[in-house]
């Protein structure tokens, strides 16, 4: 059975001093949990800080938002995969329609990360999904697959140490939630092609998580869902009480 992972997305938010704030708080609102894998997600600022918390909770995993594929050199601004080890970072979010759409990452480029990722020992959050336009021209299918098949490409032995993120660009930020039947349809559509790509047995241990304005409201139908893995929590998961019953909620959903 499939572990849900519940992952908070803080973004371009909370300062070192704000994310010690949110992660005093966040502890004292949730008891040691065992039933879902949690990652904090803070900007490259605020990793030392969320690694702090994560020695008192041993349970709490630390993500980073983004990295690039070389190990070192010259890229001015960029960090690479062997810095993010080098700080007991576990996971990396790659593909993020935010990378996609306001910094022109490609599939290609993002394969890149993804192998880059994997080779360091750092587990990928691997975006996809579909706009708004796209959805309405029934493209959605297309798109997904595409998506996957070329950001996966050359991946097979590391492939369930990958976590896809199932996030329809329309539903982020934007307070608009797929229904959790929209929802459930898509995370069984990138499992088919998992198991196209690879096999059904591994396809079948790949975690997918929904992402695309998750919060307390509409969490625990979502989790309900046969396919759907856990969340990629973003405007949600800045208010610690919030992401603590997101927490609490999926814990009800699967009990």
């Amino acid at each position: 059975m499939r572990k849900k992972i519940l992952a908070a997305n803080w973004k371009m938010n909370l300062t070192h001093s704000e994310a010690e704030s949110y992660l005093r708080s966040f502890v004292t609102e949730i008891r040691d949990f065992s039933d879902v894998d949690v990652v904090i997600i803070p900007p490259f600022t605020a990793i030392p800080a969320a690694l702090a918390a994560s020695e008192k909770m041993q349970t709490i995993r630390i993500g980073a938002q983004n990295m690039h594929w070389e190990k070192s050199g010259a890229f001015t601004g960029e960090i690479s995969a062997t810095m993010l080890r080098a700080l007991y970072v576990r996971y990396v979010v790659l593909g993020h329609s935010e990378r996609r759409t306001l910094f022109g990452e490609t599939d290609e480029i993002i394969n890149r990360k993804v192998k880059a990722a994997l080779d360091a020992g750092l587990r990928p959050i691997f975006c996809i999904g579909e706009s708004l336009h796209e959805r309405e021209s029934n493209q959605v299918e297309q798109v997904l697959e595409s998506q996957i098949r070329k950001g996966l490409e050359g991946v097979s032995r590391d492939l369930t140490e990958v976590v896809l993120a199932y996030e329809p660009c329309w539903a982020i930020g934007t307070g608009l939630t797929a229904t959790p039947a929209q929802a459930e349809q898509a995370h069984a559509f990138v499992r088919s092609v998992l198991a196209a790509l690879a096999d059904r047995a591994i396809a079948d241990r790949i975690r997918i998580q929904y992402g695309g304005s998750v919060n307390p409201d509409n969490v625990e139908l979502l989790m309900r869902q046969k396919n759907i893995d856990g969340a990629l929590v973003g405007g949600a998961s800045l208010d610690p009480r919030s992401f603590a019953q997101i927490i609490r909620l999926t814990e009800a959903a699967i009990a």
